[in-house]
């Protein structure tokens, strides 16, 4: 029978085989951590460890890595600013990747397209666009995530889609081998891409207009406005439900006299009934019963069953 002592080492000295052996198939530029606080990479600021954390330097080491964990059956999560991401206070048995390197970051002009790496932020996606007088993605102005992130939920506001705005992808499969899509070959709905479920985006191309530079900027200081008047500053994970067909999920939550609920360090935001926010004392477990106290009142005071839009993943 193992020990408690072995019990306590065993996890910690698989982890630290993985992450050696890991780092004999990347290059030495790769960042690899053991037992990372997932809390640190997501917007909620809650949730538990990565066994493994890796930062690939491009996309060679990444699909060395993701060679690795396909040989080895390891569980891996691609994590880019932690928006719309609930880690559970148990962590993440398994290997955790972040494009934040340099080479997934890149934005690049070509005419009326903008190429755009997996790791860049969606918010200097559009700053980008407009310091060129291309129009086609001020909707993105303000929304806390990477490209991949938005690409992976089919992130959306002010009545655009992600998927609106792209004219191609480049996606890696779990075999590490990389190919260009359209988006009409990929399985894309409301607030989801299925594709990217077991695919990986190393970037896309967003096809653009020209517009006068003051009508663009007008247009992204009122969704701007627009945002922040109605969106918490805490900690949060961004909308915590997807929209029913028959009322906005914020709007139900207000209806139901919900707002101010709250769970441990975990509350409904009260300039918007979608959000859950952290006094900074939150756990996920908290979050998930929050969530779960609000699908219980709106099934049983409206018959209507929310359903989530944040992801949530790992171990309790």
């Amino acid at each position: 029978m193992m020990s408690v002592t072995d019990m306590r080492q065993g996890p910690a000295a698989d982890h630290e085989r993985t992450a050696r052996e890991l780092a004999s198939r990347v290059s030495p530029a790769t960042v690899i951590r053991r037992d990372e606080p997932l809390a640190r990479h997501t917007t909620l600021r809650v949730g538990g460890p990565a066994d493994v954390y890796v930062e690939p330097a491009n996309e060679d080491d990444l699909a060395g890595m993701v060679r690795f964990c396909r040989e080895r059956a390891i569980k891996m999560l691609v994590l880019g600013r932690g928006s719309n991401l609930l880690v559970r206070d148990g962590g993440f048995r398994g290997v955790v990747v972040c494009l934040a390197q340099p080479p997934f970051s890149r934005i690049e002009i070509v005419g009326e397209t903008l190429r755009c790496g997996a790791g860049a932020r969606v918010k200097n996606v559009a700053l980008e666009a407009k310091r060129h007088g291309l129009s086609g993605v001020e909707f993105l102005e303000g929304i806390p995530g990477t490209v991949g992130g938005a690409l992976r939920m089919n992130a959306g506001a002010m009545g655009g889609e992600t998927f609106d705005a792209v004219e191609s992808l480049r996606i890696m499969d779990e075999g590490g081998n990389t190919r260009e899509m359209a988006p009409r070959e990929m399985a894309v709905t409301y607030r989801s891409c299925a594709t990217l479920k077991d695919h990986i985006a190393l970037g896309a191309v967003f096809k653009l207009t020209t517009a006068p530079r003051d009508v663009i900027e007008r247009r992204m200081k009122a969704y701007g406005e627009k945002r922040w008047a109605s969106q918490p500053a805490a900690p949060s994970a961004g909308c915590i439900f997807k929209n029913p067909k028959t009322i906005p999920a914020g709007r139900l939550v207000d209806e139901l006299g919900l707002k101010g609920a709250c769970v441990g360090g975990a509350s409904v935001s009260a300039e918007h009934g979608n959000f859950i926010v952290n006094d900074g004392s939150a756990t996920a477990q908290d979050v998930l019963k929050l969530i779960g106290l609000l699908k219980a009142k709106a099934k049983a005071g409206r018959g209507i069953d929310l359903e989530t839009e944040v992801e949530i993943v790992g171990e309790d």
